[in-house]
């Protein structure tokens, strides 16, 4: 089964607090129970923006986009074609919140997230480091501002 077709068939069944990633080749296999890899054999910015088209197609979830902080300071001189693809991923996600925090930080959000919630890896043939999106699904149909009035009113 394609991994588009894998795709289509999970993201139903994910929600809020589930995680999807759109990794580059050297990303390691993980072992914890709810986290399941694919292959994709694209480029990485291919499967990047089919995601991304096809979140925010579904009204249960919105994007919310990790990068890597370490990517900010990555330059050609020490990896060929990086600086192209920051450009193309900065316009890619420009309609998406985006956080940009140090790649062992979210590992460990992915780490305590996967304790308890599934998350899809769809590894690229990308070779180049810090380049992995890391998207956490938020709830699309509730707003936080919401859930605040909500908790307020709880409480």
């Amino acid at each position: 089964m394609s991994w588009k077709k894998q795709l289509k068939e999970t993201l139903p069944l994910l929600g809020h607090r589930n995680w999807i990633l759109v990794v580059d080749k050297a990303y390691p296999l993980q072992s914890a129970p709810g986290i399941q890899t694919i292959y994709t054999n694209e480029r990485l910015l291919y499967v990047l923006k089919y995601v991304l088209k096809i979140i925010r197609r579904e009204r249960h979830t919105k994007p919310i986009v990790y990068n890597d902080k370490e990517l900010l300071f990555m330059r050609n001189d020490l990896c060929e074609g990086v600086d192209e693809f920051k450009s193309d991923l900065t316009r890619m996600l420009s309609k998406s919140d985006v956080q940009v925090i140090p790649h062992d930080e979210i590992f460990a959000k992915l780490d305590a997230a996967s304790k308890l919630f599934n998350v899809l890896v769809l590894k690229s043939d990308c070779l180049m480091p810090y380049t992995s999106v890391f998207i956490e699904l938020d709830c699309g149909y509730w707003a936080d501002y919401k859930e605040k009035t909500l908790r307020e009113r709880i409480s």
